[in-house]
């Protein structure tokens, strides 16, 4: 049997964390890896909720929507658009011949705004 709490307070300190460092590559023009930091930023708040709702060690997996469900975690129309944006950048850091079309900054700093309202909501829920 796992601490569940100790667990969720990994998780969502390394989220929090995350997101530090996806504001600090978002304001450096990095955008692709600020992205990359926005979703781990989420896959860390949702596996947090996974341990809540399951008490064991969320999978190894960076899928937001697989996660979700796992944790019976349900996100509302935005989130989950939200969401789907958001997988599109995982790969970029994991796989360097995945080239997903680069947005505007403008558009980054959107998508970093979001993560955060994500975040605090999952937070939340918890």
């Amino acid at each position: 049997m796992i601490n569940t709490d100790k667990q969720i307070a990994y998780w969502i300190e390394g989220a929090k964390n995350d997101l530090d460092t996806a504001e600090l590559l978002v304001n450096n023009g990095k955008i692709l890896h600020g992205l990359f930091f926005c979703h781990l930023t989420i896959e860390k708040a949702i596996k947090a909720f996974v341990v809540k709702e399951t008490k064991e060690v969320p999978p190894r997996s960076h899928n937001l929507i697989y996660l979700s469900e796992k944790a019976n975690l349900l996100l509302n129309e935005e989130f989950t658009i939200f969401v789907g944006v958001l997988m599109k950048y995982q790969l970029e850091g994991r796989y360097p011949d995945y080239q997903p079309e680069v947005p505007t900054i403008e558009m980054t700093k959107e998508y970093f705004i979001e993560t955060k309202k994500l975040l605090l909501w999952v937070v939340n829920q918890l």
